[in-house]
Parts: C-alpha cells; sequence; structure tokens
C-alpha cells in the first residue's frame, strides 16, 4: 500500500478578518497586536489544516480557534510599535516550508506567495500626557511659593 503524505493545501483561499491592537500605553510596557479570522477553502480541505503567519520577517504558528476560525497574535515594546497597517501574511504548510528555506539561504522570504494577507491597522497608542500631574502640582506649588514670599517682601518692606 502507498499513503499519500502530501500536506493539506488551501487553494482560491476567502478570508474575513478583525484584529485589535493596545491603544491605550499608559500602564503597559508591551503594546498588543491580535488578528482573528475565518479561512474558507475551495475545495474544502480538512478542518485542522496548519497555518502559520509571517510579520514582519517573524514566523509564528497561528491558533486553531473554531471550525475554519484561527487567531495570530504578537506583542512589541511601545518604543518599537509603530502606528500604521501590519502586513500579515498566511502560509498552509508548503508555504511555511517555502519561507523557511527562503529566509535559511538569506533569500528574500517576501517571494514566496502567500496565501493571503491580512492587514492590522494600528492607530498608535496613548501614552499618557506630554506633562504628568506630579509635575504640574510641582510647578504651581513653586509658583504659589514665589507669589507668598515676594508679597511678603513687598508688604514688610
Amino acid at each position: 500500500l502507498e499513503k499519500s503524505t502530501r500536506a493539506a493545501s488551501c487553494s482560491n483561499p476567502e478570508v474575513k478578518a478583525t484584529s485589535f491592537t493596545t491603544q491605550d500605553a499608559t500602564i503597559v510596557t508591551n503594546i498588543a497586536f491580535i488578528a482573528e479570522f475565518s479561512l474558507k477553502c475551495t475545495p474544502s480541505v480538512p478542518q485542522s489544516i496548519p497555518l502559520y503567519a509571517e510579520i514582519d520577517g517573524k514566523v509564528m504558528p497561528t491558533a486553531r480557534i473554531g471550525e475554519n476560525k484561527y487567531q495570530v497574535s504578537w506583542t512589541e515594546e511601545i518604543k518599537n510599535a509603530r502606528s500604521g497597517e501590519h502586513k500579515v501574511r498566511l502560509y498552509d504548510e508548503e508555504g511555511y516550508t517555502a519561507v523557511r528555506k527562503a529566509m535559511r539561504s538569506g533569500e528574500d522570504a517576501n517571494a514566496v506567495r502567500s496565501l493571503v494577507t491580512i492587514v492590522v491597522s494600528h492607530p498608535g497608542a496613548f501614552t499618557g500626557p506630554w506633562l504628568n500631574s506630579e509635575l504640574m502640582a510641582s510647578l504651581a506649588a513653586v509658583g504659589v511659593a514665589y507669589l507668598a514670599f515676594t508679597s511678603k517682601y513687598k508688604l514688610v518692606s
């Protein structure tokens, strides 16, 4: 008996995606990026098709969160997290193998055709006001003290 070892592949993918990012960075040290998507292939492939994501040169597996639903997430330090669009290129096992091979040989991984590309939009994160309240309170206290001392010396003299 001959057994087929060919990996499941997705052709004509249809994807619907939503994404979330951290937008308030006042008390966190990393920005989280999350992309959830549903993937339908024609013809239908087994539900357990493993998918991989490539984001800014880093390849990672996706998590299966339901029937034909997947999620990929990553974090970046606040100082390195840029606002704008982040492209998430999705690969099946064959594409993943080709991307890893290209990376190992120093070739451009973008030359490998992805199943589909998802765009995660990050508007930027609020890191707090430019002047924090403690500084403003200190400046106000110094100003009040200055006015008090100058008024006292004017009255005494």
